[in-house]
């Protein structure tokens, strides 16, 4: 079992206004630049992440919009706290690749909805390395996908074997 899977479920046993509040101020202290661009947690358990980063003027590039790191930076949080959530604490997990195609311009907020599936989530209890291409979709206001992504996380024992 993960440490983390057992804070985020007592903070998600406050009332529902508390509940994301929490979590946000939470990893934001552990994750310090996900706390510097303002990333808010709406949904968080083991199966399932929503962030949301709004488009103020920290996160914003030249033209208004969310920039392009800051894009990538929700995704990552999204798929790295979930992934987090079910990584056993005997294992290192660690973001081994990620790919953004940027196909649109970004309006307004911007929302990450991030899933894992039983079968993944079952490989990282059972496997002491292994990988998972973990599923995103990032929209922004008019519910439309302005980067496409893929988040592959990979996980190791935490001691080396001699």
């Amino acid at each position: 079992m993960s440490q983390l899977l057992t804070i985020v479920s007592n903070i998600n046993k406050l009332p529902s206004p508390l509940k994301g509040k929490t979590l946000s101020m939470f990893f934001g202290r552990v994750i310090p630049f996900a706390g510097t661009a303002n990333v808010q947690i709406e949904e968080l358990n083991q199966e399932r992440s929503v962030l949301v980063l709004k488009n103020k003027k920290r996160v914003q590039n030249h033209i208004k919009g969310v920039h392009a790191a800051a894009m990538a930076l929700l995704a990552e949080s999204a798929t790295g706290f979930l992934c987090g959530m079910n990584c056993p604490d005997d294992k290192l997990l660690l973001i081994k690749s990620m790919n953004l195609n940027y196909v649109r311009r970004a309006k307004g907020n911007l929302t990450a909805v991030a899933e894992l599936s039983e079968a993944e989530r079952q490989l990282m209890v059972d496997q002491d390395k292994g990988e998972v291409s973990v599923k995103i979709t990032v929209t922004d206001e008019d519910n439309k996908e302005p980067v496409e992504c893929e988040m592959i996380w990979a996980w190791v024992p935490k001691k080396r074997s001699k």
